[in-house]
C-alpha cells in the first residue's frame, strides 16, 4: 500500500511541485493545506502516514503546526520545507519533533531520500 501523505505550504505553486514528485514515486498524496491551522485540521480528519510542512506560513507559521500535531500524535512524521537561510527554524523544527528537512528549490531526489528516511 502507498504511503498516505499530507503536503502544506501557503504557496500553490510549491504544493503541486512536491506532490508531482510524490505521485510520479507512488506516493498517495490525500490532501493539501495552504496553512499551519487547515493543517491540524486535516492532520486529525485524515491521518497522514507523513507531511510535508512548510516553515513560513500565514495564520499559524509550520513550528507552531508541526508541535500541535506532535500534541495530537506523538509519533507523527513530518518533513519541514525550508528556503534558503532559514537554519534558526529548521533547528527549532527538529528540536520540536521534525524528522528531517528539505531545502526549496526542491530536488526531486532529495525529497524522496527524507521522505523514505522518515518513513523507514
Amino acid at each position: 500500500m502507498s504511503k498516505r501523505i499530507l503536503i502544506v505550504d501557503d504557496a500553490a505553486f510549491m504544493r503541486m511541485m512536491i506532490k508531482d514528485i510524490l505521485t510520479k514515486s507512488g506516493f498517495n498524496v490525500i490532501g493539501e493545506a495552504q496553512d499551519g491551522a487547515h493543517a491540524v485540521q486535516l492532520y486529525q480528519e485524515l491521518l497522514p502516514d507523513l507531511v510535508t510542512m512548510d516553515i513560513t506560513m500565514p495564520e499559524m507559521d509550520g513550528i507552531t503546526a508541526l508541535k500541535k500535531i506532535k500534541e495530537i500524535n506523538p509519533n507523527a512524521k513530518v518533513i519541514m520545507c525550508s528556503a534558503m537561510g532559514q537554519q534558526a527554524m529548521v533547528i527549532d523544527a527538529i528540536q520540536a519533533g521534525a524528522k528531517d528537512f528539505i531545502v526549496k528549490p526542491f530536488q526531486a531526489d532529495r525529497v524522496i531520500e527524507a521522505i523514505q528516511k522518515a518513513l523507514d
